[in-house]
């Protein structure tokens, strides 16, 4: 089935998670583009603030107050948008909680948690959308029919777990089977969905201090960190695009290569992320908003280093007139960024991965298709809260983490 999308201007688009960060981003830009969101997430207070702002500059906005974990809220929010809106076009999975901890360390009642929310909750806004937009657009065999949209936020984790976020990658990972297999189900059946797949690299977010942290500093991205305007522009483009899969940010390619093509050095040179995940602040302690929501309405997070508010990888991905010159670029930093792996860990023999997090990690320094390092670069744009210039974070690495 050919799948005819409408632009943003003329779409309802439910978005989860939008409270903050990526979410948050993503429903003001489309209310911009004139389209009408319905806003979800667990803070109330929040999200009535957040409308008034969509509603002050112009824009449609209602909201929906729902735990994606627990299908009846789902099920309301989807009720909230036939009640305010008539329906909805498009149906953005981007809620999530994130648990910063070994493996071995966290307990399986916030794994779990973890689960219902990042996963679960993922299927539960699937399934609804897709029973709603199929009875919506039936007729889309129609010429010049339109169909709907499915957009589910993965992470560049969805293909290659890190330390610390082993969970996380888990759920991930998870998110990105489901959706294939949706996606295979919805076509079988010639249901006139589409479904894509958003995986954004580290995004300058909240999603750090409102993690559940076991550890003794706050959390800290692994660069190159993004702008998360860089994600939002990936799931507007799913919206009125069918696009089956988009990297949001160079660095999420980049590490789903490394790990395809050199799993055992990937795996190796990963040691140093136990020191570069960690912040020079110590941790607020708490479950972060893993169980109940915390004060919301902030896109930014505090991470002080540079961020890159675009993204030439995932623009080209876009864009596929440009794809042939992202590849080059892309084949070219991965090259030199498994090269720096390689020098990096032949220096130490076999047994200095007790070394590894006092150097910095190679992840942090090649670029893996987006140039993190040269001032000339338009991917150099750079946003430093608080200061009118920039600078570079320099990663915390003297903070051990019990195993």
């Amino acid at each position: 089935m050919d799948i005819k999308l409408k632009p943003i201007s003329e779409q309802v688009i439910v978005i989860t998670g939008a409270s903050s960060g990526i979410g948050l981003v993503t429903a003001r830009t489309a209310a911009r583009r004139g389209a009408r969101v319905l806003l979800v997430a667990r803070n109330e207070p929040a999200l009535a603030r957040l409308v008034d702002d969509v509603r002050a500059a112009g824009g449609e906005a209602a909201y929906a107050v729902a735990d994606v974990a627990r299908e009846e809220d789902v099920e309301r929010a989807a009720e909230a948008a036939a009640n305010e809106f008539g329906g909805f076009d498009a149906w953005v999975n981007c809620a999530s909680v994130a648990l910063y901890a070994t493996t071995l360390q966290a307990t399986t009642d916030d794994m779990r948690r973890l689960f219902d929310v990042n996963f679960w909750g993922v299927v539960h806004g699937s399934r609804v959308a897709a029973e709603r937009l199929a009875a919506r657009f039936g007729d889309a065999a129609h010429p010049g029919a339109y169909s709907g949209a499915i957009v589910n936020v993965g992470s560049a984790l969805s293909d290659r777990a890190v330390p610390l976020l082993g969970i996380y990658a888990a759920a991930k990972h998870a998110v990105k089977a489901f959706t294939d297999s949706l996606r295979m189900d919805l076509e079988r059946a010639g249901a006139p969905v589409s479904v894509s797949l958003v995986k954004p690299a580290s995004m300058d977010t909240p999603f750090y201090e409102h993690a559940r942290n076991y550890m003794a500093s706050e959390p800290a991205p692994i660069p190159p960190v993004y702008a998360p305007e860089v994600a939002a522009e990936a799931i507007l483009a799913c919206c009125e695009r069918p696009l089956r899969e988009v990297p949001a940010g160079g660095g999420a390619r980049g590490l789903q290569a490394l790990g395809y093509y050199a799993p055992a050095l990937a795996d190796r040179a990963m040691q140093t992320l136990y020191g570069v995940q960690q912040s020079d602040r110590p941790t607020r302690g708490g479950d972060g908003n893993l169980y109940r929501p915390l004060d919301d309405g902030a896109e930014r997070g505090r991470y002080r280093g540079r961020v890159l508010e675009s993204s030439a990888y995932t623009t080209a991905s876009l864009y596929p007139a440009t794809t042939a010159v992202a590849a080059i670029g892309l084949g070219a930093a991965l090259a030199l960024g498994v090269a720096g792996a390689a020098r990096l860990l032949a220096g130490r023999g076999r047994d200095a991965a007790s070394d590894d997090s006092r150097a910095p990690s190679p992840l942090a320094t090649a670029p893996f298709g987006d140039v993190l390092d040269s001032p000339d670069s338009a991917e150099s744009a750079q946003y430093t809260p608080g200061s009118g210039g920039s600078r570079r974070q320099t990663p915390r690495t003297d903070v051990d983490v019990e195993l």
